[in-house]
C-alpha cells in the first residue's frame, strides 16, 4: 500500500513539472516574447519597396539640356502572374508585340526586378497597341500599358564621352554603393562621364511603398507611401555650339586623312589610318571645359533599357578602336614638336639657354662623346642661326636637341639644373593625374634616370639599357622617346602658360541646382599651382609666327586669318610600328590667350596637314567667324 503512495506521488510530481514546464513556456510565449514575435510577424508581412526617383537633368553652360528624361509607352507584366495565365498570355503577347516568346520569359524570369513590380515588356508601344490590351483584358490578364520615365540623350552621340551614360545597377557597383542611397539590384546608375561622376546629385531620394502582403504574397493594402524625390540638375561648362563644330571638325580631319597619302611610306600607295582622335577646348582663365570630342564614339541611347550583347561587344572590339573609350583624358601619346614649350621653359630655368640666344641649326645635331651618332631636323631642312622664337616658329629640332645635350651634361655631373626638363614637367602636371572630375583619366609618364632603371629591372627584353643616355635626354627635348602625355594634360599645360602661370584642375560644372531650379552648389576654379613662364614674350613671339610668319608651320593652314588671331605649335610624334601622330595646339588671342584648342589625331600624319586644320575650324566657331570646309594637305613642314 505504502509502495503504491510512493508511485503515485512520484507519477504526480513528474505530471506537475511537465505541466509546470508547460504552462511557463505558454507564459513566455504569450506574455515575454510577445513583441518579438509580433514584430516576426509583421516582418514576415510587410514588403519594401523602393520607386526611383526622377533623374537629374544635364544642361550646357548656357541652359541648353544635353540630358533630360522622356515619357515612354511601355507593355508591363505584373510578376504574380500565375504559371497558368502565363502560359496563355506570354505567347499572345509574344505574336501581338512581334518579340520571342524567349525574350518576355527572360524579363519575368530576371531575378533583379522585384516580385512586387511589374515588368516592363516593351517600350515605345504604339498607341494603337494599348487600346488593344486595355480592351481584351480577358485575353491578357496581368498585362497593363503603363507610362514609364527613361533617359534621353537629345543629341545623340554628341558629347556622349563626357556625358557618359546610365545602366542597371551590377554587383560590385551595388557593393562600392552601400550606405549611399539604399541602392538595389535593378536600379539604374551612371556607369561613365559626368553621369558617373555626378551620380549622387543626379540620383535624387527613392520613393518607398511598404505593402502588407499574406502568406500567398497577394497585397493586401498599403501601409506607408513616401514619394520619390528628383534628382538635382548639373550645368556643365561645356558650350553646345563649340562641342558640335568640335566633334564636326574632329570627324571631318580624320576622314580627310583617310584619304590622304602618307608620302614618307616609301614601298608603295598607302594613305593615313586615322582610326582615332581627340579635341579639347579650355577656358585658360578658370580651366573650365568649353568642349571634349573623341572619336570613334557611340550613342548612349543605345543603353536606355539596357544594351544588347552583340552590340556590346562591337563597342568593346579592338577592330573598331574602342569607341568607348574617352581618349581626351584616357589616350596616351608621345606629344611630338608640342613638347618644345616644356623644353623651351625647362632650358630657360636652367640657364641652358636665353631669351635671345641664337644656335647654328645646320639640319642635324649629335652629342660631344657620341659625334658619329646623328639627331637630324625633319627631312635635315638647315635653318642657320636661330633664337628661341625662330626655332619654335619653325619648329628647329636641332635647337631644342642641343637643349637636351647641354642638360644631359649637367645631370651627368651633378651641375645645377640638370633636372630642369622633368622639374618643369611635373610642375606643369605631366606625369599625374589633372584632378578632373571624369572617370578614366590616364597619369601620362615623364621619364628620368629612376624610371629607366626601375623599367630595365622589369623588363629587362623591352628595355634592355638601365642607364640615362644622352639619347634620351635628347628624344626628351622633342617630346619622342619614352615621354607620354593626354590630350587634357597638354591643352592644361598650354593653358598655364598662355594665362601667366596659373595651372587649373579642369572642371566640367559650373552650377548644381534642385528641381526647381535653386542652386544647391557652384564649383568654383581650383588653382593647382603656380608655374614658371621665363621668356613668356618671346614665347609667345615664336607661337604666333608658326601661324603668321614665313616657314612657319602652319601658316598656309591659317592662310586667311586676322593677324593676332591666333599662336600655336605643330607636332609630329612618331611612333614604333605606326604611321606618325598628328598634333596642334592652339591659344587665342595669340598675345593674351583666352581659349586652347588642341586636336590629336592617331596616325594621322604631319601636325600641320590634319591636327591643324581641325584647330583653324573649331577657332573659327570661338572667334565668330564664318565655319569653312577642313581640307587636310600632304605637306606639313619640319615639326617631329
Amino acid at each position: 500500500m505504502n509502495e503504491h503512495r510512493v508511485r503515485v506521488s512520484i507519477v504526480g510530481v513528474i505530471a506537475l513539472a511537465l505541466f509546470s514546464a508547460l504552462f511557463a513556456r505558454l507564459w513566455y510565449l504569450q506574455v515575454a516574447a510577445s513583441g518579438e514575435f509580433v514584430a516576426a510577424a509583421q516582418s514576415n508581412s510587410v514588403r519594401t519597396l523602393q520607386e526611383p526617383p526622377l533623374r537629374g537633368r544635364i544642361f550646357d553652360v548656357k541652359g541648353r539640356a544635353l540630358v533630360d528624361n522622356r515619357i515612354a509607352s511601355a507593355i508591363t507584366i505584373d510578376r504574380k502572374i500565375t504559371d497558368e495565365e502565363r502560359g496563355l498570355v506570354v505567347p499572345r503577347l509574344a505574336e501581338l508585340l512581334g518579340i520571342t516568346v524567349a525574350e518576355i520569359e527572360e524579363k519575368l524570369d530576371d531575378p533583379r526586378v522585384s516580385p512586387y513590380t511589374a515588368v516592363p515588356i516593351a517600350l515605345d508601344v504604339p498607341y494603337e497597341t494599348l487600346v488593344y490590351v486595355s480592351e481584351h483584358q480577358e485575353d491578357f490578364p496581368a498585362v497593363r500599358g503603363e507610362q514609364l520615365a527613361y533617359r534621353r540623350y537629345v543629341n545623340g552621340s554628341l558629347g556622349a564621352h563626357l556625358l557618359g551614360y546610365v545602366g542597371e545597377i551590377n554587383e560590385d557597383e551595388l557593393a562600392a554603393q552601400l550606405g549611399k542611397g539604399a541602392y538595389q539590384l535593378g536600379d539604374t546608375i551612371g556607369k561613365n562621364g559626368v553621369e558617373q561622376t555626378y551620380e549622387s546629385e543626379l540620383r535624387g531620394k527613392p520613393g518607398v511603398r511598404r505593402l502588407e502582403v499574406d502568406s500567398s504574397g497577394r497585397v493586401l493594402r498599403t501601409i506607408e507611401t513616401r514619394r520619390p524625390r528628383p534628382g538635382n540638375d548639373v550645368r556643365l561648362t561645356i558650350d553646345l555650339d563649340i562641342q558640335r563644330v568640335a566633334e564636326e571638325s574632329l570627324a571631318q580631319g580624320m576622314l580627310g586623312a583617310r584619304a590622304m597619302q602618307d608620302e614618307t611610306f616609301k614601298e608603295g600607295y598607302k594613305t593615313y589610318a586615322a582610326p582615332a582622335g581627340a579635341v579639347v577646348v579650355l577656358d585658360a582663365l578658370d580651366g573650365s571645359v568649353v568642349a571634349m570630342a573623341s572619336n570613334p564614339t557611340f550613342d548612349p541611347n543605345e543603353f536606355v533599357g539596357g544594351i544588347a550583347t552583340p552590340r556590346w561587344d562591337q563597342l568593346n572590339d579592338k577592330s573598331g578602336h574602342f569607341p568607348l573609350t574617352n581618349r581626351a583624358l584616357s589616350g596616351q601619346y608621345a606629344p611630338g614638336s608640342t613638347w618644345k614649350l616644356v623644353t623651351a621653359i625647362g632650358g630657360l630655368q636652367s640657364g641652358a639657354i636665353t631669351p635671345g640666344k641664337s644656335i647654328t641649326d645646320k639640319g642635324r645635331y649629335s652629342y660631344p662623346t657620341d659625334p658619329q651618332r646623328f639627331f637630324d631636323n625633319d627631312n635635315r631642312i638647315a635653318y642657320g642661326s636661330v633664337n628661341l622664337a625662330r626655332a619654335l616658329t619653325v619648329s628647329s629640332d636641332v635647337f631644342f636637341y642641343t637643349i637636351g645635350g647641354d642638360l644631359y651634361y649637367r645631370q651627368r655631373r651633378d651641375l645645377p639644373g640638370g633636372d630642369a626638363f622633368q622639374e618643369t614637367a611635373r610642375a606643369y602636371g605631366f606625369g599625374a593625374l589633372t584632378g578632373i572630375a571624369l572617370p578614366s583619366e590616364q597619369s601620362g609618364r615623364v621619364p628620368d634616370a629612376a624610371w629607366k632603371e626601375q623599367i630595365n629591372q622589369a623588363n629587362p627584353a623591352a628595355f634592355p639599357y638601365p642607364d640615362w643616355l644622352p639619347g634620351d635626354n635628347i628624344q626628351f627635348a622633342v617630346g619622342q622617346g619614352d615621354v607620354l602625355t593626354t590630350p587634357l594634360q597638354l591643352a592644361n599645360a598650354y593653358a598655364a602658360f598662355g594665362n601667366g602661370g596659373t595651372l587649373f584642375q579642369p572642371r566640367v560644372a559650373a552650377e548644381i541646382t534642385d528641381a526647381a531650379g535653386k542652386a544647391v552648389s557652384t564649383p568654383e576654379p581650383i588653382v593647382i599651382r603656380q608655374v614658371p613662364t621665363p621668356g613668356r614674350a618671346e614665347i609667345i613671339d615664336g607661337l604666333t609666327g608658326a601661324v603668321y610668319a614665313p616657314k612657319g608651320t602652319a601658316v598656309e593652314v591659317f592662310s586667311g586669318f586676322p593677324e593676332g588671331i591666333v599662336s600655336g605649335k605643330t607636332g609630329t610624334a612618331q611612333v614604333a610600328n605606326k604611321q606618325n601622330t598628328s598634333w596642334f595646339v592652339g591659344m587665342t588671342p595669340a598675345a593674351a590667350p583666352r581659349y586652347v584648342v588642341l586636336a590629336v589625331v592617331e596616325e594621322g600624319g604631319y601636325g600641320a596637314a590634319t591636327a591643324a586644320p581641325i584647330v583653324r575650324r573649331v577657332m573659327q566657331a570661338i572667334n565668330g567667324m564664318p565655319l569653312t570646309e577642313i581640307a587636310v594637305t600632304a605637306g606639313g613642314g619640319a615639326d617631329t
